[in-house]
């Protein structure tokens, strides 16, 4: 059975939340740890074994995995009866990865530095600034309800987090808040929350 190592309210939220929309609560087991809070709270659980104390991190056997971008294509890969990730072969299949690739590469780290008001033209030229990554979210949630189009995935769950968590402090189109809504209003949105406490 697969361990999800993970701490309330913080990223691997959204790994409970998939776990639920892949219909496999009951097939995972989820272990609470502790991590170090931006608050000065918490601390590393020495029964983490995630090499820098961080969650989510899964264990499957001796598959290891971290990051949730390669969590989520892991786990909607190996349940793709929830119809939650393009399988190899589907058309849909790069746009799911590159939407994957592109939270981690390049959302996070521009959301990060636009809330911390870091600008430099090196860092603009490498990861694009906080406008152009928005205004490419948006040309496709101004046509389509989820980024592969009528079909919820899981790059919308992961893609939405940050806008869900830091709120106004991510600055966002009509288009976007909306799809960020109906990411919210998910049933496995609220599970997870109560999992949370």
């Amino acid at each position: 059975m697969p361990t999800l190592y993970h701490a309330p309210k913080s990223r691997s939220s959204s790994i409970l939340a998939l776990l639920d929309e892949l219909g496999i609560l009951d097939k995972v087991e989820i272990r609470q740890v502790t991590i170090p809070r931006q608050d000065g709270s918490g601390g590393r659980d020495p029964a983490n074994p995630h090499p820098e104390g961080k969650v989510p991190y899964l264990v499957d056997g001796e598959d290891h995995l971290r990051e949730r971008g390669a969590i989520i294509l892991y786990l909607t890969d190996m349940f793709p009866e929830a119809g939650l990730g393009p399988l190899p072969g589907d058309p849909r299949r790069g746009q799911y990865l590159s939407w994957l690739s592109w939270y981690q590469g390049v959302l996070e780290p521009v959301a990060i530095l636009n809330f911390f008001k870091i600008q430099h033209p090196a860092l603009e030229a490498t990861f694009r600034d906080y406008d152009t990554a928005i205004r490419r979210l948006d040309e496709v949630l101004g046509q389509q309800p989820w980024l592969l189009g009528d079909r919820f995935s899981g790059a919308d769950l992961l893609i939405a987090s940050p806008f869900l968590f830091f709120g106004e402090g991510m600055p966002r189109t009509p288009a976007i808040d909306d799809w960020a809504r109906r990411v919210q209003s998910r049933p496995s949105m609220a599970r997870a929350a109560e999992l949370d406490g």
